[in-house]
């Protein structure tokens, strides 16, 4: 069988990183007297770095990151804001999504939540999970509009599915009763079955209140099903009156929160 041949075949069952790699070594004089396990040993390694490098890739392009460059290594711990970096860093183990817990990420506009957010779902496709990023307002118009055209349930599952999903603008709007209910088939699909970051300009004491409180039958059935499980990191200012916007700090002013 000629080498070409084998090529081809290889190129036929899509392992086009080993096909490369074997012209490659065809093409190395130093090669010659390297033994055959030792050649298959290199070439099956550059196939295998090759498909998870493109894993790798897809996640994140299927996560939809607000912010794809944010990085825990970046993360800035010197802008004047209270973060706990030994909490950070723990997360960013991503030993709570094993654990089905939550995050809860809560600050001012402009603290920095969505690209702390952003850094740990970087490193959750890094450890090859399923990351979802989502502003609330968007996943409300999306299953809404997928109620109307009949595919609810699809569209439901696009959010309920991924192993990690990242919730940005939580509560910012009062949901009305269908959001509500959305809210809820969403979230009771996900426990203990997933893992969820929340990042809200409300701290947890104030979510009831904007869910309806009281008046709303589904607020208490909601907060139920996230808040007994999660880490909490509330980004606050250390001298409220040198407070500077994130976004200027990471150089995201154009971009939305």
């Amino acid at each position: 069988m000629s080498e070409q041949s084998t090529i081809n075949k290889l190129i036929e069952m899509r392992l086009t990183a080993m096909a490369n790699a074997l012209i490659i070594q065809s093409e190395d004089p130093k090669l010659k007297d390297v033994s055959f396990e030792d050649r298959l040993a290199m070439l099956v390694d550059i196939e295998y770095s090759s498909r998870k490098s493109n894993r790798l890739k897809r996640l994140i392009k299927n996560a939809g990151f607000d912010q794809p460059e944010a990085s825990v290594v970046d993360i800035d711990y010197t802008s004047g804001r209270k973060l706990n970096k030994d909490l950070i860093l723990r997360l960013a183990t991503c030993d709570y999504i094993t654990e089905y817990l939550n995050v809860f990420i809560t600050g001012a506009t402009g603290s920095g939540k969505s690209y702390l957010a952003c850094a740990l779902g970087m490193e959750a496709c890094k450890h090859f999970y399923n990351t979802k990023y989502v502003r609330m307002p968007d996943l409300l118009l999306d299953l809404k509009m997928a109620r109307e055209e009949n595919h609810f349930k699809k569209t439901l599952g696009k959010y309920a599915n991924p192993t990690l999903l990242i919730l940005d603008e939580w509560l910012l709007l009062t949901p009305d009763e269908y959001e509500q209910q959305c809210i809820f088939e969403l979230l009771h699909r996900r426990r203990k079955k997933s893992s969820t970051i929340f990042c809200s300009q409300y701290r947890k004491e104030g979510w009831y209140d904007q869910l309806g409180g009281s008046a709303s039958p589904l607020a208490d059935a909601i907060l139920d099903r996230i808040i007994h499980d999660g880490y909490e990191i509330n980004i606050e200012s250390i001298d409220p009156t040198k407070d500077i916007s994130m976004r200027e700090v990471y150089g995201l002013k154009s971009k939305q929160k």
